[in-house]
């Protein structure tokens, strides 16, 4: 199942140098391996601002759930989750004949 899902972040400016250069890298880290694992299908920055939409590729809305709860960063985070499904236009819908 495909969720979109918009990710803002807002780290404390007041957070300890330390524990948001460790959040930081365990996030990333995160990231990276959630891509390779071909859960984390397609990552974006906003230009301009501590936020990205990205694409997923999870089973359900409960593992989109535990995946978003399980970043390094998600406590900092306001995030918008939107399921998706193939459109009856799309051409992948709609094989030639």
């Amino acid at each position: 199942m495909l969720f979109h899902v918009r990710m803002d972040v807002a780290i404390p400016r007041d957070l300890d140098p330390d524990e948001r250069t460790e959040l930081v890298t365990t996030e990333k880290a995160r990231a990276l391996q959630l891509q390779r694992e071909g859960t984390w299908v397609h990552l974006w920055r906003v230009v301009g601002q501590y936020s990205n939409i990205s694409i997923f590729d999870v089973p359900d809305a409960t593992a989109m759930h535990d995946l978003l709860w399980s970043l390094p960063l998600f406590p900092f985070m306001t995030v918008q989750v939107t399921a998706l499904t193939e459109h009856p236009s799309a051409l992948s819908a709609n094989p030639a004949p």
